[in-house]
């Protein structure tokens, strides 16, 4: 099945059959309209190549190093609540196909299988997302777990003081465990071997907060917890705090602002990820590659900057690394291949993305990619607002002028 798979979009294909809409609709989702969502991968789509011919590209490197590791590629599996109900012990099973692939994984907070877990079935070392919550003696004992079982980063993520509404979980009741109801048996039972899976696993709940958090001893009692923990106090001296306490390698991640990011640095982050959470908190927030240029230029010399938000190709990779990012996170495209073939779709997507890398660098002319640059993209003028066909019309009846005469107008004007 996996040789038959060709892009991250038949992974998705896959996984939308074979995992219940009530998890799947948590992967495939932004907040509100889901208009950055979309604009994540929209705004990737725009950047064009520039094609490159008469270059000897027999010998393609794409090995790179993130926070001092050496990577197969510049990319990294990004932090993903929940993995563990697209796929029974997802996490692990995605830990392991990275680690075998030789990128980092990173582990949510909000997992299923446990920080413990994960280390117990993966040599390579990990990184850790951290979610800042009011309990801080619950987070320094968290800190304390990842630097027991190996973690060699610790990821902040800032752009979470509140959770974003996201309209298919509201209506989807989406809860962990699922809520037994007509509706939720009937979705789940549409999955039989998910649900089998499921069944063969101790692995339903939250593993790293469940039994770790004070008066958190199931997953309803998370719930109410969790409810009341989200910090809106949280600033830069805290990033000071957590620094303290993990004394390791610190990622900041949430990063949408070139001022931001400078705060970042000096606070003491060793790296930033340039981060609209997926489309999944501020709709309405642009797209992480369009804000990506001018966070890499204020501390791109200081720092590693990381971008995540609609990676699904080799051909983005290369698109975000052409405008300035030093590696890059995969996110809902590990976990369609996930859904769809377990640990083997991990690392189908990871198979696809660096085959996909090659075969772009090399049409580009680039053997290296430590050598990609913003020269990799053709930049043209964008189009005049004026110019663009949902305007042309209104504009041109307010001059007086048909819209031939009005396009023929701009043409002399240079606005096209």
């Amino acid at each position: 099945m996996a040789d038959t798979v060709t892009c991250v979009d038949d992974l998705q294909r896959l996984a939308r059959r074979r995992v219940p809409k009530i998890f799947y609709d948590y992967v495939d989702s932004g907040s509100w309209t889901e208009s950055t969502y979309r604009a994540n991968e929209v705004d990737l789509g725009q950047l064009k190549f520039r094609q490159r011919v008469g270059c000897n590209v027999d010998m393609i490197r794409t090995a790179a190093t993130l926070l001092g590791r050496p990577c197969s590629l510049p990319v990294a599996l990004a932090p993903t609540g929940l993995a563990g109900m697209i796929h029974a012990d997802g996490e692990i099973l995605a830990a392991r196909a990275a680690a075998r692939f030789g990128v980092p994984f990173t582990l949510s907070t909000v997992s299923i299988c446990s920080i413990e877990d994960v280390a117990e079935h993966v040599a390579e070392p990990f990184w850790f997302q951290l979610y800042m919550m009011k309990d801080r003696d619950f987070i320094v004992r968290l800190i304390e777990r990842a630097r027991n079982a190996g973690c060699s980063a610790l990821v902040l993520t800032l752009d979470l003081p509140l959770q974003g509404q996201r309209h298919k979980d509201v209506r989807n009741g989406l809860s962990v465990p699922p809520k037994l109801n007509l509706r939720t048996l009937s979705t789940m039972m549409a999955r039989p071997a998910w649900c089998a899976r499921m069944l063969g696993t101790r692995r339903r709940t939250f593993g790293n907060i469940v039994g770790h958090a004070k008066g958190v001893t199931d997953t309803f009692a998370f719930a109410e917890w969790v409810s009341r923990q989200f910090d809106r106090t949280v600033t830069w001296d805290d990033i000071g705090w957590i620094k303290r306490h993990w004394g390791g390698r610190l990622i900041v991640k949430g990063i949408l602002d070139a001022d931001d990011a400078r705060r970042a640095v000096a606070a003491g982050a060793d790296a930033i990820i340039v981060s609209n959470h997926g489309g999944r908190q501020l709709d309405g927030a642009p797209s992480s590659i369009s804000a990506l240029p001018a966070i890499a230029a204020a501390v791109g010399q200081q720092t590693e900057v990381l971008m995540d938000g609609g990676i699904r190709s080799g051909q983005d990779v290369l698109r975000a690394l052409a405008w300035g990012a030093h590696g890059v996170m995969i996110g809902r495209a590990f976990l369609y291949g996930l859904g769809a073939l377990g640990e083997a779709g991990v690392t189908r997507t990871l198979e696809l993305i660096h085959k996909e890398l090659e075969s772009t660098m090399a049409l580009c002319g680039i053997t290296d990619v430590a050598d990609v640059g913003r020269d990799a993209i053709v930049t043209t003028a964008p189009v005049a607002a004026s110019a663009r066909p949902e305007n042309a019309c209104r504009l041109a009846g307010e001059s007086g002028l048909s819209v031939i005469a009005w396009f023929e107008q701009l043409i002399r004007q240079g606005d096209i």
